[in-house]
């Protein structure tokens, strides 16, 4: 589906969010002004293939990439996730948008108690959950912690923008039980 100006809903969406990234006051104006534009994406499904619901299973999902800056910036990913599946609470080291196309994504937010003065350890409580399901959208600032989790028997599909490629951002895992903060990286596919 191509936008008046010919260009794919994708495409429109890049320069918006250029615009967007290059003009903002700061974070909260990005994270507002993004979130529309996010779920007008996901809606249109336009950009949605059959490979979008491959996901690895010693991962518990599939990050597909849909576009990345050079420089690793403005990073769109389509998330599937297998049923019965929940990630370790975790941070992005950037801010996220994310916006629900197939089943429901339980988000469970934390925060962090202790002061991070420790390598490697870290408290952690619960403060909190939204499910995200199509039409719905969650923005996420730099400093936010959550699990996600797939709880149905299906293979469920959001649609993420991030400020920064995860793998490119300094992000961190915790391990709730043991007090324990880790480095995360995640295995990303090409569309």
């Amino acid at each position: 589906m191509a936008t008046a100006d010919g260009m794919s809903l994708l495409q429109r969406f890049l320069l918006d969010l250029r615009n967007i990234t290059l003009n903002a006051t700061g974070e909260p104006e990005i994270l507002a002004r993004v979130k529309p534009l996010v779920a007008e994406l996901a809606a249109s499904r336009e950009w949605l293939l059959p490979r979008h619901y491959e996901a690895l299973e010693s991962q518990g999902n599939g990050v597909h990439l849909l576009h990345e800056e050079p420089d690793h910036t403005l990073a769109i990913v389509a998330v599937c996730w297998l049923p019965g599946r929940e990630t370790p609470p975790h941070n992005h080291g950037t801010w996220a948008v994310v916006a629900g196309v197939d089943g429901p994504e339980r988000n469970v937010f934390w925060r962090r108690v202790d002061d991070g003065a420790r390598a490697g350890y870290a408290e952690l409580e619960r403060v909190g959950q939204q499910v995200v399901e199509a039409g719905d959208v969650l923005a996420m600032p730099s400093g936010a912690i959550h699990s996600v989790a797939n709880d149905t028997t299906a293979i469920t599909l959001t649609l993420h923008a991030y400020g920064r490629h995860l793998n490119f951002s300094p992000r961190s895992q915790f391990d709730v039980a043991k007090r324990t903060e880790s480095p995360r990286r995640t295995v990303w596919r090409d569309g």
